[in-house]
């Protein structure tokens, strides 16, 4: 059984199930084993106020499940029907991809691989907003 791995830098912090983990001095690998484990790089976390944007909208509403502070229940379905917005907006085939991947890992409650790939189109939406500013 393969699992998630993690590559976290030194005092990297990640939050698992709801519990804030430090890395200690040095660069180290971690392998996730559990199917069902919410786990959110605090890195690229994205901050309430900084959820502006559409992308950044939907990411921020995965994280809440992947923190906990939301069910996977509770916003399934805005997020599949936000999805399908973004699905609007980006037609290119490279995102395309990227939603249909999340679209499907949301479907099967796969929350860090929807996160993933929707943080993949926040450089593109940065460049359609600065196209219209």
């Amino acid at each position: 059984m393969s699992g998630l791995v993690l590559k976290l830098g030194p005092k990297e912090r990640i939050l698992i199930n709801g519990a804030v983990i430090e890395n200690g001095d040095r660069r180290s690998r971690l392998s996730v084993m559990s199917a069902g484990a919410n786990i959110l790089r605090l890195r690229d976390a994205i901050h309430p106020e900084d959820a502006k944007t559409p992308v950044r909208r939907v990411c921020y509403a995965v994280q809440l499940v992947l923190s906990g502070d939301a069910t996977a229940e509770q916003v399934k379905h805005t997020l599949l029907r936000n999805i399908e917005e973004l699905s609007q907006i980006f037609v290119d085939k490279d995102s395309r991809q990227l939603i249909n991947a999340a679209s499907t890992a949301l479907t099967r409650s796969e929350h860090y691989l929807c996160l993933k790939s929707l943080r993949s189109l926040l450089p593109r939406e940065e460049r359609l907003l600065a196209v219209r500013s």
